[in-house]
């Protein structure tokens, strides 16, 4: 069976092609990483732009959704009503 005899010369080339480039591809692979989260993020806000766009046309044109949240977020009540508060026992 024959040997294989590496040449020394190779060895010093394929460690300097790995030496000069290791650092690039590293730099690469965390920019791909990077890229990935930042689109995933990207299409997150996409999606949380259309909820609001669409809450702010609820808000301008429905009545009854006005009605809603002003009773949910302000404790707003109709004339006559009598509001409730109802607190959570410690």
């Amino acid at each position: 069976m024959a040997k294989i005899r590496i040449k020394p010369l190779y060895l010093v080339v394929a460690f300097g092609l790995i030496v000069i480039f290791l650092p690039g591809y590293t730099k690469f692979m965390d920019l791909r990483s990077k890229n990935a989260h930042l689109e995933n993020e990207i299409e997150r806000l996409e999606r949380e732009n259309v909820r609001l766009y669409r809450e702010k046309q609820k808000l301008e044109e429905d009545i009854d959704y006005i009605e809603k949240v002003a009773r949910e977020s302000m404790g707003v009540a109709r004339e006559g009503e009598v509001p409730i508060k109802l607190e959570k026992p410690k």
